[in-house]
């Protein structure tokens, strides 16, 4: 098993939270099979109905977690209506998760085009085919939208849509959990006022 978990300075030092996460994260890469960067992302609804679903971490740093989507999707529509949402990073090999909770903003459109630069050709095409989260009657026809972009965008690059963009998530509380025998198992929460962070060690 890659790396030591939570070790007793973490709770008894002055540890940063993204310090730690991207201890954590660099643990996970190593051991994970697939997927070190999945996430599950729980957003709300406007009639208080929670939704969670699996996204990809396309960044971090001491500003917040950055993930992108379609913005006419049902999470980019709940998130921009709630600007609040949670999420869970769950690495079963190492027996760790990790818990945000936070204030969501968009990331800036250049942050965007550069994120979306980066991605596979057919990935871009599908940003335009795709209406995500709407009612599809049949395969055919995103096969169909499919192949009307890629028609369109033959030459040349393949600008982002508008309605594609990338969400920050600034987080409020970070909790750090990892297995111990007997469902003893170690949690450090980290909370901030704005101005720090601080942290308490909780039972299991």
């Amino acid at each position: 098993m890659a790396g030591t978990g939570l070790t007793e300075s973490d709770f008894t030092q002055s540890v940063e939270p993204y310090a730690l996460f991207a201890r954590w994260l660099a643990d996970a890469t190593a051991s994970e099979p697939n997927d070190p960067t999945a996430l599950s992302l729980a957003t709300v609804d406007p009639d208080g109905m929670p939704n969670v679903r699996m996204v990809l971490l396309k960044g971090f740093d001491e500003q917040g977690f950055v993930f992108y989507t379609n913005y006419e999707s049902a999470k980019g529509r709940e998130l921009l209506s709630a600007m609040k949402a949670a999420m869970c990073f769950h690495w079963k090999s190492l027996r760790r998760q990790v818990r945000i909770r936070g204030i969501v903003e968009t990331v800036t459109d250049a942050e965007a085009d550069a994120y979306y630069a980066t991605r596979p050709r057919g990935s871009r095409i599908g940003a335009w085919a795709s209406a995500q989260s709407r009612p599809l009657e049949g395969r055919f026809a995103l096969e169909k939208a499919v192949a009307e972009y890629t028609a369109r965008y033959a030459i040349g690059e393949i600008p982002r849509p508008s309605h594609w963009s990338g969400f920050r998530i600034k987080p409020t509380s970070i909790e750090f959990w990892h297995d111990r025998p007997f469902r003893l198992h170690d949690r450090v929460l980290f909370e901030t006022d704005g101005q720090g962070w601080n942290k308490t060690r909780l039972y299991p």
